[in-house]
């Protein structure tokens, strides 16, 4: 058997990735760093906002996306629930590929709880004023 015709096993693809992708129809799987910044991504959220969430550092998470570390079970699992993701969609090659719907930035749930927490009539003041503002731009 020529060398060429053999096989790559997948847990040698995960600890030493191509540097390229096939262009055959059996595509290498997306890695669990590449799909971690891909789920980041389609929630809208910088490395920064993933990084608070998860209580680390955004030079931590860009070390994670980027393979320059591994993700180890207590990271995956810190990612897995700040993405409100199952650990499986992490890390199987054949997670859920959807794009989802984009979440508010921390800046902007950070005001909302602050909003959620005045009493009634103001939050119904403020939610008018934001509403005539919104429809003023749009016009």
């Amino acid at each position: 058997m020529h060398l060429s015709h053999m096989e790559t096993s997948p847990y040698t693809l995960v600890i030493m990735p191509r540097k390229k992708a096939p262009t055959s129809a059996h595509a290498e799987a997306e890695l669990p760093r590449e799909r971690l910044a891909r789920l980041r991504k389609e929630r809208g959220w910088t490395q920064e906002e993933l990084a608070e969430r998860v209580s680390i550092t955004q030079r931590l998470v860009s070390d994670y996306e980027r393979g320059r570390l591994r993700l180890n079970a207590d990271v995956v699992v810190r990612f897995a629930d700040a993405l409100e993701i199952a650990t499986d969609e992490l890390l199987r090659p054949n997670g859920r590929k959807a794009p989802l719907r984009p979440k508010p930035s921390l800046r902007l749930q950070r005001r909302m709880e602050r909003i959620e927490k005045l009493p009634p009539h103001q939050q119904n003041y403020l939610l008018k004023t934001i509403d005539g503002f919104l429809k003023g731009v749009a016009g």
